[in-house]
């Protein structure tokens, strides 16, 4: 294994790891290039000018073709929730590979039973119906689909800034700019404002359930949030003026992903989906990112806000990197789905079930929902110090591994840091060995999301990178 070498000068000593990648033997680096132009589509963009080329993962690393370690902070967009090829859910695919691949759910197999129980154990009443897919695009979709036909209604409200998927029904509550094609999707679907207490009109020292908050001042007494009042006076006049007296539903984000884990007021949600309830509409939680521990405090994200959704959706770290998602509502929501036929061929298929099974164990068992509090806990302080010497980290959110650092020109004018300047720190600490996301709907947003098993010595080295790529840019600057 080839030590680190670094294009860029650093004091961060990357912490040790005693695993050792198999010698890379596939196809030479500008073979790979070359397939890539020719045959797959170029929609699937690549990360980085030099195309990073992974041939191996353990846990919270990834190797390359070279044999260079990095520090994986966005866990394949917040996917590989407990570690990259983590012994025991590869042992539990395995095991099944081996046994039973594939039938269908036209017959019954031991592991989408045990699964099925499993997950509910982790819900609360009375969510407890469970519908396996294979993808968060997918599990959305039939979440909306849900909320139609049991309301017997069509309007869907979403948040701005909300990512719910890339299929023809997603993208109508889809509010991310980049994500839009010139194709009819919003049919049936309105967006509201975002209640964003950084960047939106009203925002304040105390709004947001994180260890940081805003730099914007406010002058509210406890118990009372100018802002959260504003944004909700905002949901009612899009409830009263754009959408009929009857609505299907409501769907968001506990924290938003894509768009660089933003946060709302303490008490939006409750309040809009009380608001949303009043008009006969259901609430979706989506919990694609933020469900199985991530925010740390508790399990799902819903439950950061005191509220019970009527469905729920679960994607990304529901299998660790195993193409698999589901929805869970109650028995009432989904029977009307059963008076026609829904088929989904490989949703719940002895496999997925098998590595879902696994991954909800590990999380028990290496208490990763308590690490990702005291590790994201630890690394957003350590973040927040960062904010407060430089001038162009304008925001850093979050809770538990779920976390957003926001660019900035300068923390008067909240601009967002143009896209070449963010490129050059990005790059610069994947060339020191950190890979992180970027999101935002300027792409102004750091996302970090790691592998829930990243432990302090890696925030403290991650943090010596970004210290130094920030610094680096300050240098380009003057």
């Amino acid at each position: 294994q080839q030590k680190w070498k670094s294009s860029i000068s650093t004091q961060a000593k990357m912490p040790p790891c005693d695993f050792v990648p198999e010698k890379y033997n596939s196809y030479p680096y500008e073979r790979m290039l070359k397939i890539r132009e020719k045959h797959i589509s170029p929609s699937l963009r690549t990360y980085y000018k030099k195309p990073l080329l992974l041939h191996q993962g353990h846990m919270q690393w990834l190797f390359d073709h070279e044999g260079r370690r990095y520090l994986d902070l966005f866990a394949g967009i917040a996917t590989v929730g407990v570690g990259h090829c983590h012994p025991k859910v590869t042992m539990a695919t395995q095991q099944q590979l081996a046994r039973l691949w594939h039938t269908t759910n036209i017959y019954m197999h031991p592991s989408i039973h045990e699964y099925a129980e499993k997950l509910a154990s982790f819900l609360p009443d009375p969510l407890k119906v469970i519908y396996l897919t294979n993808s968060g695009s997918e599990a959305n979709d039939l979440a909306v689909l849900m909320a139609r036909l049991y309301t017997r209604n069509f309007d869907i409200v979403s948040l701005r800034g909300g990512y719910h998927g890339g299929s023809a029904c997603t993208l109508g509550v889809t509010s991310v700019g980049l994500y839009k094609h010139a194709v009819a999707t919003r049919f049936g679907c309105s967006t509201t404002m975002l209640p964003d207490v950084f960047r939106g009109p009203w925002g304040g020292s105390h709004c947001r359930d994180s260890p940081v908050q805003t730099v914007r001042k406010c002058s509210c007494t406890e118990g009372v949030c100018h802002a959260n009042d504003q944004y909700i006076e905002q949901f009612k006049d899009t409830l009263n003026t754009s959408l009929p007296k009857t609505i299907a539903g409501f769907i968001a984000e506990p924290i938003q992903g894509v768009n660089g884990a933003v946060q709302y007021p303490r008490n939006f949600l409750k309040e809009a989906y009380r608001l949303v309830r009043e008009r006969g509409g259901l609430c979706i939680s989506d919990e694609i990112q933020t469900g199985f521990g991530r925010t740390g405090s508790h399990f799902w994200g819903f439950q950061t806000h005191d509220v019970v959704p009527d469905i729920v959706t679960l994607a990304k770290t529901i299998g660790n990197g195993f193409p698999m998602a589901a929805v869970v509502t109650t028995k009432e929501i989904a029977s009307p789905l059963a008076q026609n036929l829904h088929f989904n061929t490989f949703g719940g298929n002895p496999l997925a079930c098998a590595a879902g099974g696994a991954v909800l164990d590990v999380i028990e068992e290496d208490g990763l929902q308590k690490h990702s509090e005291d590790v994201g806990t630890y690394m957003l302080l350590e973040l927040a110090k960062l904010r407060d010497k430089f001038e162009i980290v304008g925001d850093v959110r979050g809770k538990g591994l779920m976390i957003g650092v926001e660019m900035v020109t300068d923390k008067d004018s909240r601009h967002p840091l143009p896209a070449e300047e963010m490129n050059q720190i990005w790059e610069d600490c994947k060339d020191m060995g950190v890979l992180i996301g970027k999101g935002g709907l300027y792409g102004q947003t750091f996302r970090i999301k790691p592998p829930m098993c990243i432990t302090k010595k890696d925030v403290d080295f991650a943090m010596e990178v970004f210290h130094s790529a920030l610094e680096r840019h300050m240098e380009r600057a003057a």
